[in-house]
């Protein structure tokens, strides 16, 4: 009843295991102007991020006010007329009559003008640490979006070979059905798996699609052109976890959201010192220069005159003010301090989350590879044989290789999910 070519046809099933694990270790292909590889095209990505120009130009701008604000006061200069009589308005009528050019200044409280301008470089040290913040988040989108776009390819390629062999099926019983040797139904369900099949391709095709959309945000047109034929290596990862690290503390230490709690926290303390500086005397001075046209009583010249003033700012009733400055510049250091002990915290649960999801996927995926792909192929072998026998139906042989399939599919997950569990880890270990 049949022939050699349903059992060519039939066979194929078991090549869909050998071209998953031979895409696994395939290299990428470079099929960009720009670099195709990952590295590549996160380097061209976070060169051309305007986001990094923005952080740039925020810290810039944080920066030059600061040296703004650190400088003294602009002189304040005073003219004016004194001792005018006002029943005849003259100027050379009264001794007392002058016309007063005068120049003040005034000085900042202690250093307070110096720890301002350092405040104002430890803000802006903080913003330009969001640069490498960013450089991170654009690393670890880029590189989920490069493994859903392997994973993608790899279940394209699994679900098409799947479809060639049930295209491959219809054919041969449609021509034995035209000659009587074949049932309408085993021909109408073949049919319908393949037609089922072209129903997967076009959601996977889909997913790809919106995927590249969401490139686009970085790579601009060369999201739609990017091929991964590959999972990234993570060498850097591996070193450090097989170094068996027991406390992930001192590595967060160096991670730049960490480093950029830690400008804040030097920030707020500088706002310590310069609140400390108010309890501090503010000094200014004046001199004026009195210009008199009128003469003595005896008919000599009247001299001009001048004059010089000290001012001193007392700050001697502290409780409502400066008392009140002080203990909220030690409450944002205290609120700094917290946030950064709390970053620190999740992070390293979200560490731990992370590294028990990927020991688990580990032996889930060795469990695929060693028993349940192994055990799926098994049976899909033992119905063919059986149908090729007549001793079992049709659709029992479709079942039992859609099963290996999705056995397949859920292997090709799996392999996904752990590189995802390595691209979280190296976002939060900062270990690309």
């Amino acid at each position: 009843m049949h022939n050699n070519k349903i059992y060519r046809a039939l066979g194929m099933v078991s090549l869909i295991g050998f071209a998953a694990s031979s895409w696994a270790s395939s290299e990428p292909i470079n099929t960009l102007a720009a670099p195709a590889t990952l590295p590549g095209l996160i380097e061209w990505a976070v060169e051309h991020d305007v986001a990094q120009q923005q952080i740039q130009y925020q810290a810039d701008a944080i920066s030059e006010m600061g040296i703004a604000n650190s400088q003294l006061m602009d002189p304040k200069m005073k003219v004016g007329i004194g001792g005018l009589p006002v029943d005849s308005f003259a100027f050379d009528e009264d001794p007392m009559t002058n016309i007063s050019v005068g120049l003040m200044q005034q000085f900042g409280r202690g250093n307070s003008l110096s720890l301002q301008q350092k405040q104002s470089q430890q803000q802006a040290g903080s913003v330009r640490k969001q640069a490498d913040v960013r450089k991170l988040d654009v690393t670890k989108a880029i590189t989920t979006s490069w493994i859903e776009l392997a994973y993608l390819e790899q279940s394209h390629q699994l679900i098409k070979q799947n479809q060639d062999l049930f295209r491959e099926l219809t054919r041969y019983l449609s021509t034995n059905y035209g000659v009587g040797a074949s049932q309408a139904q085993d021909l109408i369900q073949a049919e319908l798996q393949v037609n089922k099949i072209d129903e997967q391709l076009q959601s996977n095709q889909q997913m790809q699609q919106r995927l590249r959309a969401q490139l686009s945000e970085w790579l601009g047109e060369q999201a739609w052109q990017v091929k991964p034929h590959a999972y990234p290596q993570w060498q850097v990862l591996n070193t450090y976890f097989n170094a068996s690290p027991l406390d992930h503390y001192p590595a967060l230490a160096s991670h730049p959201s960490i480093q950029v709690a830690d400008e804040l926290i030097k920030s707020n303390e500088t706002g310590v010192e310069l609140a400390n500086e108010s309890y501090q005397p503010q000094f200014g001075v004046e001199v004026m220069y009195a210009h008199r046209q009128a003469d003595r009583m005896d008919g000599s010249p009247a001299p001009d005159l001048v004059s010089a003033f000290v001012t001193v700012d007392l700050p001697l009733f502290t409780e409502k003010r400066q008392d009140k400055k002080l203990s909220a510049a030690q409450h944002q250091v205290g609120a700094a301090k917290t946030q950064r002990d709390l970053m620190l915290r999740q992070m390293n649960a979200q560490i731990r989350a992370a590294a028990i999801d990927r020991e688990n996927t580990l032996q889930r995926l060795e469990r695929y590879r060693s028993t349940l792909l192994k055990q799926a192929k098994e049976k899909t072998q033992a119905v063919e044989r059986g149908y090729q026998n007549n001793t079992s139906q049709l659709d029992e042989y479709i079942r039992a290789a859609s099963e290996e399939l999705v056995i397949e599919l859920e292997q090709a997950r799996l392999a996904a999910d752990l590189q995802q569990a390595n691209n979280n880890l190296a976002y939060l270990l900062n270990k690309y």
